[in-house]
């Protein structure tokens, strides 16, 4: 176990209105590391909440290191829903000399965090710290998938080191490679390039329009249910309903929208790490734009303790489906888990394959999915994890 105390700062409560009387509010719940010399005991945590107080690779959104502590205070104000909750602030990341200083320390934390199973939710900053959120999962020579919700993306060119639009090129490119799969979700069509769309389907990741998306929010649960990092930018949804942020524009998700998909991600029982990103206390109206990413950091917890823990080492957890399809040159077998409802499909590859992907060839997916493979289709879903498993 390594020292925390050196990679992070403690935080002031000062701002925070806790009460000692009253454990009701999640402030009153929480773990703080608080006072140098005082790092809480991380036995039986399950969420590490963490601040990261960096915005040198914002190209136009300096103001974003800020976000960390002004999202606590509309968060620690909220009533959890069960009271039984395990939860420690390690305050915030201590800031390196040069810009890969901080990602050290970050990707440092994370790795020990994560390989003791406990859940980092990471308060950004600028979304280019998803890279030292990644860098974590290589440390742990674990293959992962990442779901990033964003109104924009930026692949196919050289990364910057310093620009936060171009950490998921970054990422690719990075050797030696974990990442089996990326999905970007609530993308904007004038905002990207046509090539870098392109490119994400020749590379057999998936990129979900912000209007494909909306007409049927749902869909989004086994996409997100198939992560293992979600990366949030609040420039995703409106400026109405998020002012904060210097990427904001007309359209979007609304607030609502991305609670759902937080509350989705906290669900998942795969799903290892958590952050959000962009928030701009300088731009901010009435502090809304902290205040809903609160909400969504919220909604994530909650998720998180209403996990229904479906596990394949029980089969008995789950009702077999097989489909004989003329689409498939063997039979396409789904399953569907008795505690949650919730689908998946298997791929039929090697076993060279399962061992190299254990945690890939069964991939989350919908009724939906089943329904159109009945159908004598090939689910779109299935279709994509297939052509890397061949």
């Amino acid at each position: 176990m390594i020292n925390f105390e050196e990679f992070l700062n403690p935080i002031s409560l000062d701002d925070f209105h806790l009460s000692d009387q009253r454990q009701q509010r999640l402030g009153d719940l929480v773990h703080f590391y608080s006072e140098t010399g005082q790092f809480p005991s991380l036995e039986n945590i399950d969420l590490a909440i963490i601040g990261v107080e960096e915005s040198r690779a914002a190209q136009n959104n300096s103001g974003c290191e800020r976000a960390p502590q002004e999202i606590r205070k509309q968060l620690y104000q909220l009533f959890p829903q069960q009271s039984k909750i395990h939860i420690a602030d390690l305050g915030n990341i201590k800031q390196g000399f040069e810009l890969p200083d901080t990602y050290c320390a970050l990707t440092i934390v994370l790795t020990n965090l994560i390989n003791d199973n406990i859940v980092p939710i990471i308060i950004g900053g600028s979304q280019d710290l998803t890279f030292a959120n990644y860098m974590a999962y290589e440390e742990l020579n674990q293959i992962i998938n990442i779901v990033n919700v964003d109104s924009r993306f930026d692949i196919g060119e050289t990364p910057n080191d310093d620009d936060n639009h171009s950490f998921l090129s970054k990422i690719i490119m990075h050797q030696p490679n974990f990442l089996f799969n990326l999905t970007n979700i609530g993308y904007q069509t004038y905002f990207v390039d046509p090539q870098a769309v392109s490119l994400m389907k020749n590379l057999f990741f998936d990129a979900y329009r912000l209007g494909a998306v909306n007409n049927n929010l749902e869909e989004i649960e086994p996409m997100v249910r198939n992560a293992d990092i979600m990366s949030i930018d609040i420039s995703a949804v409106r400026m109405s309903d998020a002012p904060g942020c210097a990427d904001a524009t007309p359209n979007g998700f609304y607030g609502e929208d991305l609670c759902a998909i937080a509350r989705y991600a906290g669900i998942s029982d795969k799903l290892s790490s958590f952050g959000i990103y962009e928030v701009n206390p300088d731009l901010d109206h009435r502090d809304q734009t902290c205040f809903l990413a609160a909400e969504v950091i919220w909604y994530f917890i909650d998720g998180f303790y209403n996990r229904k823990g479906d596990s394949f080492e029980n089969e008995n957890q789950f009702i077999k489906f097989i489909v004989n399809s003329e689409c498939f040159e063997d039979d396409v077998i789904f399953y569907k888990s008795k505690r949650s409802d919730r689908w998946w499909m298997e791929i039929n590859c090697s076993k060279e394959m399962r061992e190299k992907f254990p945690r890939q060839y069964l991939v989350p997916c919908s009724y939906k999915d089943y329904d159109v493979a009945c159908k004598n289709e090939v689910p779109e879903r299935w279709y994509q994890v297939y052509q890397k498993l061949i």
